[in-house]
């Protein structure tokens, strides 16, 4: 329900605050003043009023946080009869009269009889206190601690339907604000039950001092005979027991309702309806029962029989009803059968692609499953979370089918509908490496690590020990999958960032960096050419993530070119110290192999355009060649324990990194441009065609 903007209610719900505060200290100031007679009635009738009113609420809500406000109103409320109570003492023992409110339910409700009146009072004390805010309070005690044990499991299961797609960022928030909020009135409410339970007392004790202090007081100061105090202030003091506890009575009666009422979608009445007569069968062998029993002599048969009459045609009238119900839905199904094979079929579902999807086998679904310790859904949501943080691109929700097809402990990681990646994994094994020479000396399963193709072993869980104690690296099933995920998302972002994904980033730098957006989109460049760049660097493992520097050095550039290759040289140059420091060892060194000027000019002479880029257009044997003497010299480094990048001149470094990227897709191609400088360069070799390069000692 939206809020009311205008007229009176409009200006009322704008300025409730004050309005709130204002009736806090009336409640505290009303404890201190004096009430005249006139305006305690009406604060006696404005407090019956008020908790008919919540407990109403409480029957109409359909869940317990549309009436989130309820502990804090029970503090009020409570805090609002002890302020009444005082009042009224004040009066009673002051005037000997306490207004018409507490005078009529003193007369009215005992019957003028305040011994009556105060067996009913107790007996309204003992149902509110022993019974029913007892209940509530241990309702609420329970629920709390359920709801918080409860929570990791729900929050995963949000992260899971999050991950899955089901629902989106905004929804997962709500979610999780709704789960913290429920704990928190569960535990509200443990807490704010001890205030019906003070206020009972309180009660009581009020109710006492009324009534000695006003016959004390005025038999033996006002000279009124002892009979005469004990029946007027024995009316007065159960009148005013009466007309506050039976409000505090209504609003128990509300916690109580509110804090045992289930998660439903509908208000009290309509649950009570739907539940309660959702059985014929069971309110007509009442009717049976009832009757049976209004046959014995020694009962009344006329209510018993009565009864009976009045439950039977209620089951029969309900019987009927649902064989009416059955009947309809019947043929609304048959009608639903019958246009849906006169529309034509809907075939869009069938050529949507996902874009990025994990098919496991029936053997692999206890990774899932979060009853049996699974937690695939969790780590894969993590892996997204890496990606932002570490390339700078959003992957969109991954998803996770099972597929028959395969083998018992295979998985496939698609994109686009693609196979990229296949491996085989034991989920109830756990993987072992030797991260020195290779050799594994334990009993197991041979295989090889998806994700880097390293030899290793499936080995029980039995010889974990014994595989610590050797010095082995043991991956459980659920890593060994995440590990090949990641390395799959790193070798293929690129593919990974479409134009809606470019949208959304730039979407989120909009609010602080409009400006840069603006200048460039869509004036300078389309997203699409943006696209291209962004491509261009995630091909070569550049992380996207200082989004900024790499708009404003668009921006800067785009003036004068369109050709994306270039404009990703200048980017490239941007980033410079974002993109060496991955190659750098531990004393700052970059180690490099370099190419001779003659094999440069060679390439730069013989640069070509496509569609899909520079190359150079060289002899195959040529080509063949250099990639053989790249080959030696990383060979020969690796030896050395050193892992080089290939020094190129700018003119040439694109060409020659889409030239060798089939042989070599790992192997970085830096140009000179690209080293800040306070990074010192090491030539550990030379790529040439006419003499062997060697690495130097």
């Amino acid at each position: 329900m939206e809020k009311p903007t205008t007229g009176f209610l409009g200006r009322m719900s704008n300025n409730m605050d004050a309005i709130a505060a204002f009736g806090v200290i009336g409640i505290v100031a009303m404890i201190v003043l004096p009430l005249p007679p006139f305006m305690l009635d009406l604060l006696l009738t404005f407090n019956l009023t008020f908790a008919l009113v919540i407990i109403l609420l409480t029957m109409f809500t359909t869940e317990i946080l549309q009436f989130s406000i309820f502990p804090t109103l029970l503090l009020i409320t409570t805090l609002f009869r002890l302020g009444l109570n005082i009042s009224s003492t004040r009066l009673i023992l002051s005037r000997g009269q306490a207004g018409q409110v507490i005078e009529a339910f003193g007369s009215f409700v005992t019957g003028n009889n305040y011994i009556v009146g105060a067996i009913i009072f107790i007996i309204i004390v003992v149902v509110q206190f022993v019974v029913i805010t007892n209940g509530a309070g241990r309702v609420a005690e329970v629920a709390a601690r359920f709801t918080l044990d409860g929570m990791p499991g729900k929050q995963m299961s949000i992260d899971a339907d999050l991950n899955a797609g089901i629902i989106t960022d905004e929804e997962a928030r709500i979610k999780r604000q709704k789960l913290q909020n429920e704990a928190d009135f569960y535990g509200a409410m443990d807490g704010a039950s001890k205030f019906v339970k003070g206020d009972a007392i309180a009660g009581i004790v009020i109710v006492i001092i009324n009534f000695i202090g006003g016959i004390a007081i005025f038999s033996w100061q006002e000279g009124l005979s002892l009979v005469e105090a004990l029946q007027r202030f024995g009316i007065l003091t159960i009148g005013d027991g009466l007309v506050s506890q039976i409000p505090a009575l209504l609003i128990s009666i509300a916690s109580g309702i509110l804090v045992t009422r289930s998660a439903t979608n509908e208000n009290f009445g309509t649950d009570l309806s739907q539940q309660l007569f959702s059985f014929p069968k069971v309110i007509f062998i009442a009717s049976v029962v009832i009757f049976v029993m209004g046959l014995i002599p020694a009962l009344p048969a006329p209510p018993f029989i009565g009864l009976s009459i009045v439950a039977g045609t209620i089951a029969y009238i309900l019987n009927e009803y649902n064989k009416q119900e059955e009947i309809e839905k019947e043929n609304q199904e048959l009608e639903i059968e019958e246009s849906a094979t006169k529309e034509p079929e809907e075939v869009t579902n069938y050529i949507q692609v996902e874009p990025f999807e994990v098919e496991i086998a029936y053997g692999l679904i206890p990774l899932v499953d979060e009853s049996s310790g699974g937690d695939l859904l969790e780590r894969i949501a993590a892996v997204r979370r890496q990606a932002a943080s570490d390339i700078g691109i959003i992957v969109q929700p991954i998803r996770i089918r099972d597929n028959l097809q395969l083998d018992t402990n295979e998985y496939v990681i698609k994109i686009k509908g693609n196979e990229v990646a296949r491996g085989e994994i034991l989920h109830d094994h756990l993987m072992v490496m030797d991260p020195g020479n290779g050799n594994i000396d334990i009993k197991g399963i041979d295989t090889k690590e998806p994700a880097f193709n390293l030899p290793a072993k499936w080995v029980e869980e039995d010889l974990k020990e014994k595989a610590e104690m050797k010095g082995y690296t043991i991956v459980d099933p659920t890593t060994v999958l995440i590990t090949h995920l990641k390395e799959v998302i790193n070798n293929h972002s690129h593919e990974l960032l479409g134009r809606q994904e470019i949208k959304t980033l730039l979407d989120t730098l909009k609010e602080r960096y409009n400006a840069v957006i603006e200048e460039l989109i869509p004036d300078l460049l389309s997203i699409g050419e943006l696209q291209k760049v962004l491509r261009n660097l995630l091909r070569e493992n550049v992380a996207i993530k200082d989004l900024v520097t790499i708009l404003e050095t668009l921006a800067d550039h785009a003036v004068n070119t369109k050709d994306t290759e270039i404009l990703t040289e200048y980017v490239r140059h941007a980033l410079s110290r974002t993109i060496v420091k991955d190659y750098v060892n531990e004393e700052n060194v970059l180690q490099v192999l370099t190419i001779h000027p003659e094999l440069e000019e060679m390439i730069h002479n013989n640069i070509q355009k496509s569609f899909q880029g520079s190359f150079p257009a060289i002899d195959p044997n040529v080509n063949t060649k250099i990639l053989e003497t790249i080959h030696e010299l990383i060979e020969a480094a690796s030896i050395k324990q050193m892992n080089p990048v290939i020094l190129a001149a700018p003119r040439i470094r694109s060409p020659f990194k889409r030239m060798i990227e089939m042989a070599f897709p790992n192997l970085a191609v830096l140009s000179l441009n690209e080293i800040p400088n306070n990074v010192e360069i090491e030539a550990v070799g030379m790529v040439r065609l006419n003499e062997n390069s060697q690495v130097p000692s």
